[in-house]
C-alpha cells in the first residue's frame, strides 16, 4: 500500500495523468445510444453514439489516447452533435467497457487498436454515412492520431484532425518528464508487470490499465526518436502502411504538453509522407484557456478551441470529395 502510494504522488503530476470525468459546464447530449461493435477478429469493442436532434451533417469517430476511456471525450462529443453531426466513441480492446474481467493473460498487439479496432469503428460509420450521403470524420487523441495510419480503409475518412499526437520518444520531452518516463519504462514499469501481469496504469492515477502486449510495445517503441518507424522489426512496414494515407490531416499540439510538444509531434508525421500534412501550435497564454498540457484539448476549459478543429474537418471534408490535392488553409483557433 506505502509503495503504490509512493508511486501515485511521483506521477501525478504528469500530463497523462488519469483522465478525470470534467465537470458539467454543457447541456446533457440530446441523445446517447450505446451500441457494440464487432471487429473483423470477433471482439466486441463498446461505443457511444450521440444523435443529434436533426439528421446528421456528418459523423465523427473520436479515437483516444493510450488508457484513457471514451467517457473522457463526452464534453467534446456533446459538442460535435451540437454542431449537427454524429459523434461515435469507443473503448478499444482491453480498455474500459471493452476490457475482459481481468488483463492478467490476455494477450494482443498493441496495433490492433488501430488496424482492427479502429478500422470497425470506421467501417460501421462509414456504413452509415454513405446510406446517408453525409462526409465522415475522425478526430485524434495522442494515438488516435498513431491508429490512423494503420487503418486498412482510410480511404472512407474526409478529414482528420488530431491533438497531442507524438513520438513518445523521452528525447522530445522537457527535462522533468523525461525523468519520469525513463523511471516508468525502467523500473516502476517492469516491477509492476511483473507483480499483476499487466500494467496497472489506474494505481498511478494515470488511465485506464494496459494489457502487457500494449505495455510491452509501447516501451520498445518509446526506445526510438521515431516511435515505430525506427523499430528495426516492423519500421519499414509502418512507413508503408503510413505512406499509402491520402486523407488531409491538421495535427495540432500545446507548447505546454510536456508529453508530445510540437517537435514530437513532427517526428511522427514523417510517416504520413504522401497526405497533406498541416500543423496548428497551441500557446495557452495567448489563447487564454489555461493549462492544455497533453490531455486539456478535450477539457471544458478548451471549448473555444473546439468550433476550429469542426470548422476545418467540415471545410476540408467538403473540398477532399472532389479533389484529394487541393490546397488546404490551416486554420487558428
Amino acid at each position: 500500500m506505502i509503495l503504490a502510494q509512493t508511486l501515485r504522488r511521483m506521477f501525478s503530476s504528469t500530463t497523462r495523468r488519469s483522465a478525470q470525468r470534467p465537470s458539467p459546464s454543457r447541456p446533457a447530449p440530446v441523445r446517447r445510444v450505446p451500441q457494440l461493435i464487432v471487429t473483423a477478429d470477433g471482439y466486441t469493442l463498446a461505443s457511444d453514439h450521440f444523435h443529434p436532434a436533426t439528421p446528421p451533417r456528418g459523423i465523427v469517430v473520436i479515437a483516444g489516447a493510450i488508457g484513457v476511456p471514451q467517457r473522457f471525450y463526452r464534453r467534446f462529443a456533446a459538442y460535435v452533435q451540437e454542431r449537427g453531426h454524429e459523434a461515435v466513441t469507443f473503448d478499444y480492446r482491453g480498455v474500459g467497457r471493452s476490457a475482459p474481467r481481468s488483463l492478467a493473460g490476455f494477450a494482443m498487439d498493441f496495433r490492433d487498436w488501430g488496424r482492427l479496432d479502429l478500422a470497425a469503428m470506421i467501417a460501421s460509420s462509414a456504413k452509415v454515412a454513405d446510406a446517408r450521403g453525409v462526409p465522415l470524420y475522425v478526430v485524434g487523441h495522442s494515438f488516435g492520431g498513431h491508429a490512423f495510419g494503420m487503418l486498412p480503409n482510410h480511404s472512407s475518412v474526409r478529414a482528420c484532425f488530431t491533438y497531442g499526437t507524438g513520438a513518445g520518444w523521452h528525447g522530445w520531452m522537457t527535462l522533468g518528464e523525461r525523468l519520469k518516463v525513463l523511471a516508468l519504462w525502467n523500473v516502476v514499469g517492469p516491477m509492476l508487470t511483473r507483480w499483476k501481469g499487466y500494467l496497472p496504469w489506474s494505481l498511478l492515477g494515470m488511465g485506464e490499465d494496459l494489457p502487457i502486449g500494449v505495455y510491452e510495445q509501447w516501451r520498445r517503441w518509446c526506445r526510438y526518436p521515431q516511435f515505430f518507424f525506427g523499430d528495426p522489426d516492423i519500421g519499414d512496414e509502418m512507413r508503408e502502411m503510413f505512406g499509402r494515407v491520402r486523407t488531409p490531416i491538421l495535427a495540432a499540439s500545446a507548447h505546454d504538453d510536456a508529453w508530445s510538444p510540437p517537435r514530437s509531434r513532427d517526428a511522427i508525421l514523417t510517416g504520413y509522407m504522401h497526405a497533406d500534412v498541416r500543423t496548428m501550435d497551441l500557446d495557452p497564454r495567448q489563447l487564454g484557456t489555461g493549462p492544455l498540457g497533453h490531455m486539456g484539448f478535450f477539457r471544458p476549459n478548451a471549448a473555444s478551441l473546439w468550433p476550429a478543429a469542426l470548422d476545418w474537418l467540415e471545410a476540408t471534408g467538403t473540398l477532399s470529395a472532389t479533389s484529394r490535392s487541393g490546397t488546404l488553409a490551416c486554420v487558428s483557433p
